[in-house]
């Protein structure tokens, strides 16, 4: 199962229609082919999958999943949390 984490524009270039984004400290680039152009400004919380740009949330919705991730994070043990690495990496998100 592939977890879209809730990741926020640092960048848009307009000619290669790309986002920069910050997913949790992790800056990573997304097309945004799927989306209409000039929906998305400098800011903006997006979803990612298969490295798209699939929608943009709102900014409460959000923080709040990102807080609920870290407290999983933080309750996880190191083999729990390498088991959810590894698995992780089988999801193609860009």
């Amino acid at each position: 199962m592939c977890l879209s984490i809730p990741s926020k524009v640092t960048n848009i270039d307009k000619e290669h229609n790309i986002a920069t984004v910050d997913t949790m400290g992790v800056s990573r680039t997304a097309s945004l082919d799927l989306m209409e152009e000039g929906s998305l400004h400098v800011g903006d919380f997006v979803l990612i999958h298969i490295g798209f740009v699939m929608n943009k949330i709102d900014e409460v919705d959000a923080l709040s999943s990102l807080e609920a991730l870290r407290e999983i994070l933080s309750i996880m043990d190191e083999e729990e949390l390498e088991t959810t690495i590894i698995d992780s990496e089988h999801c193609k998100n860009g």
